[in-house]
């Protein structure tokens, strides 16, 4: 058997001098070193230091190399206009936006864009559809979350230009006083409850086939609103009830994390809010920087995955949350190991207690400006035709092919089992009964490569004392 070789850190001080001469040392196996300045004040003046250490790991196995650099707080941003950051945020748009509750954060220079911190920076924050952040309030220090926004800014013209156009009024039009003319929202304001043909036609996929218990959970947990508990909307002002629906109707992401938060044990990023047009989360590391690690690391991320899908499928409230469509970017990973979901845009939902009627197609007036406000008015597929192995055969395709692979089983160190259970698992035409045993044993086989130890913090201590977790 070939001799494995166990992946190599090197703990790199960042001083510049000493940091230049080991990078040139180790240049055949590094692409990129970053060098993180932390600002320190001192005597009324800021300066720079750099005192954090750039941790490099090399995996010869995977032929991988990696960093990663420390954290810091983050400096304060340039001076930025009220008009600008208006502009920025979208509040120039609402109520067509998802809510205000975290915009005073924003003007506190509570919440920074990353984008911020470079003044010679070539794309701008409003160019693109995510940032990375930095977030504080009184109780913690500076701590890192992601700022996103529904859809990117060109959609977003797109779809503003869509709605002027819809009533004849070209390109430039009050885009709220539009959609508040529409019979859809008119039928919304004469209503206390959210009934489901208050929103067929919206092609969210959490509302293909929506219960009655799914929406009243949608308003008793909608967070921009004051009064939150409630499954009735009479606490709803007509703002509230238009940004609801243009978040409904633009994406659904906003929304998943709200009502199956993580403090409930669902896989789901904190919400922090949102202002205008823009959604704070907590900061997570996407899985992707993970394909170089130690397969003992992939491998207890690929069982995360395998676990989380099988808990959405079958837990106590008795929704059967479903991937219609998963990526990478899907998933990322805190400081304790813990996976989560970071994307719930694509995740179906059908209620196992209530079940759904039968899709009976749209009528006309089910058809209208929100349903095709994301630049497509294509309908997702009846609830019908949602397989129940259909969330383990997209995981298997998409993502895990990427965290095991042959190298592994070269290595002596992953069962040839476990890639060939995997194949199944990805094989669309196997039955679910069949796809659902891969995934027992591929769980199984994952399992017993998990490591214990204090990296994995979200199971340790725990992992010393049973082979539970």
């Amino acid at each position: 058997m070939p001799q494995t070789l166990a992946p190599k850190t090197w703990q790199v001080p960042a001083r510049a001098a000493e940091a230049q001469q080991t990078v040139s040392h180790l240049r055949s196996r590094i692409f990129t070193c970053f060098f993180v300045l932390t600002q320190q004040r001192s005597h009324k003046r800021q300066r720079q230091s750099s005192e954090c250490l750039i941790k490099i790991e090399y995996n010869p196995t995977a032929n991988c190399i990696y960093g990663k650099t420390c954290k810091d707080p983050s400096p304060l941003p340039q001076e930025k206009s009220y008009e600008f950051r208006r502009n920025l945020l979208g509040l120039d748009k609402c109520n067509a936006c998802i809510g205000t509750s975290i915009c005073k954060k924003f003007f506190k220079d509570e919440i920074r864009f990353e984008g911020w911190l470079t003044a010679q920076s070539n794309v701008s924050i409003a160019d693109v559809q995510s940032n990375e952040g930095n977030y504080t309030d009184i109780t913690a220090g500076w701590r890192s979350v992601l700022l996103s926004r529904l859809m990117s800014p060109h959609l977003h013209e797109i779809s503003d230009n869509s709605i002027c156009s819809s009533a004849g009024r070209g390109k430039s039009c009050s885009i709220e006083t539009v959609l508040k003319a529409t019979p859809r929202f008119q039928s919304w304001v004469r209503s206390n409850l959210l009934l489901p043909n208050m929103v067929k036609g919206l092609t969210a996929p959490m509302l293909r086939c929506p219960s009655q218990r799914l929406l009243d959970r949608i308003v008793r947990r909608y967070f921009e609103v004051i009064d939150v508990g409630s499954m009735q909307m009479k606490h709803f002002t007509i703002k509230d009830k238009l940004r609801l629906l243009y978040t409904l109707a633009v994406n659904q992401h906003a929304l998943i994390p709200q009502m199956f938060p993580g403090t409930e044990g669902w896989p789901f990023l904190r919400y922090h809010g949102s202002c205008g047009r823009v959604m704070v989360w907590a900061g997570s590391t996407p899985i992707r920087r993970l394909f170089c690690a130690s397969l003992e690391r992939r491998a207890d991320v690929a069982y995360q995955l395998l676990h989380i899908t099988e808990s959405l499928r079958s837990n106590s409230l008795q929704f059967n949350l479903f991937y219609t469509n998963v990526s990478e970017d899907t998933f990322g990973t805190l400081d304790d190991s813990r996976v989560f979901i970071v994307d719930s845009s694509a995740i179906g939902i059908i209620d196992l207690k209530e079940g759904y009627p039968a899709d009976e197609g749209l009528q006309t007036e089910h058809t209208d400006v929100f349903s095709c406000l994301i630049g497509s008015c294509e309908q997702p597929p009846p609830c019908e035709t949602v397989r129940v192995a259909q969330s383990f055969i997209l995981l298997c395709q998409h993502v895990l092919h990427n965290l095991l692979g042959p190298h592994d089983v070269q290595s002596g160190r992953l069962p040839k089992t476990a890639l060939s259970e995997l194949a199944i698992c990805a094989d669309q035409t196997q039955s679910d009964q069949r796809i659902t045993s891969a995934v027992q044993t591929l769980k199984d086989i994952l399992h017993s490569l998990r490591p214990c130890s204090s990296l994995y913090g979200y199971r340790y201590p725990e992992c010393l004392y049973s082979d539970k977790f």
